[in-house]
């Protein structure tokens, strides 16, 4: 069987996840990944209030929707990141608190504590309801990113050592092993989405990010082409890789070298759509990523859990853009072979 196609909620945040969902179902997809924003997935009230988890999975029955994970991309950005103004943005007032930079580092830290609890919690509670749908890869899953300390030392001046960077490697790994290691006692992986502003964005700063938390079992990756792409990153090598390491894989589109030569891949300090960047997020199927290459080599590492589209395209309405990325997405897939294409030359199989 395909595997699921799902909808990442975050960029829907807007929409209260009762409307939501009907939604999601009409343009066709299989299920969501729940953003933990918004009212899509409330940490808090699904670990203190009584029946909060089994109410979203009602919601989710209802529109005969599944899911496998949960995202707390917003949250896990401060948790590494030097603090200022534009977080208290995208945080909880009870992780903002006062604003004083390490404390809501460690809020932070905690919140994602509490969401690799109320993840396992939510996935238990759905069991009964999964039990006869696409297995996934029978993980519970976290997404989300860590931020990062040495973000802004990326160009490397003033001149920077590497004792320097390595210090920023060691500032994630004492902050995130008490998360990993909270994680491995409710059986959650913590999936990051490699990207710009995080501890790892390319693959060699993957392989430091692995290093830095001494290789954890719980810690690992949600696969995602466009933040790779247009850097020069080898995406469909990352795949390869880090099999392993591959909890959870982002279906979402980017293209590249189609600005006007004012941009470059840092972005000029423009906004998405400015038609002098070099690059630009596309609706699933209009970018540069190719999607027949994924899927090859998630098929050959033996991927099973859903494909979520994550969907960002500022140049096109949204519930357009996602229901032909849903469909785009479905076609491209497909069934692993269960048997060698050649094996019916064989007189024992005629």
């Amino acid at each position: 069987m395909p595997r699921p196609v799902t909808l990442f909620t975050g960029q829907w945040a807007d929409i209260p996840i009762a409307e939501l969902l009907p939604k999601v179902k009409a343009m066709g997809f299989d299920g969501v990944e729940l953003a933990c924003w918004g009212d899509h997935f409330d940490v808090q009230a699904a670990l203190t209030q009584d029946g909060y988890v089994e109410g979203v999975w009602d919601l989710l029955k209802k529109n005969d929707l599944v899911a496998y994970s949960i995202s707390a991309h917003l949250v896990g950005q401060a948790i590494c990141d030097p603090i200022d103004s534009r977080h208290e943005a995208i945080l909880p007032p009870h992780v903002w608190g006062d604003g004083d930079a390490e404390g809501v580092r460690q809020r932070a830290a905690q919140e994602m504590i509490d969401t690799g609890k109320a993840c396992r919690k939510f996935i238990d509670a759905g069991k009964a309801y999964m039990a006869d749908k696409p297995a996934g890869t029978g993980k519970a899953v976290v997404n989300g990113f860590t931020g990062s300390s040495i973000w802004h030392a990326l160009y490397a001046f003033p001149p920077t050592t590497q004792e320097y960077l390595q210090a920023g490697f060691d500032d994630f790994g004492k902050r995130f092993a008490p998360i990993l290691d909270s994680f491995e006692k409710d059986d959650v992986y913590f999936a990051l989405e490699v990207h710009p502003t995080e501890i790892a964005f390319d693959i060699a700063s993957a392989e430091r990010a692995i290093e830095a938390v001494g290789g954890h079992k719980r810690f690992g990756f949600n696969y995602d082409p466009s933040h790779l792409g247009y850097q020069g990153v080898d995406y469909v090598k990352f795949i390869r890789h880090f099999a392993d390491k591959l909890h959870h894989a982002h279906m979402k589109d980017a293209w590249w070298g189609h600005g006007n030569g004012d941009v470059g891949v840092f972005g000029g300090h423009t906004d998405f759509c400015d038609a002098r960047r070099y690059w630009d997020f596309r609706s699933v199927g209009r970018g540069d990523v190719n999607f027949g290459e994924v899927i090859v080599a998630l098929n050959d590492i033996g991927y099973t859990g859903p494909l979520s589209i994550e969907w960002e395209d500022g140049r096109m309405d949204r519930f357009h853009g996602a229901t032909e990325s849903c469909a785009y997405v479905k076609d491209l897939d497909f069934p692993v072979n269960e048997a060698a294409f050649d094996a019916a030359f064989d007189r024992d199989n005629q």
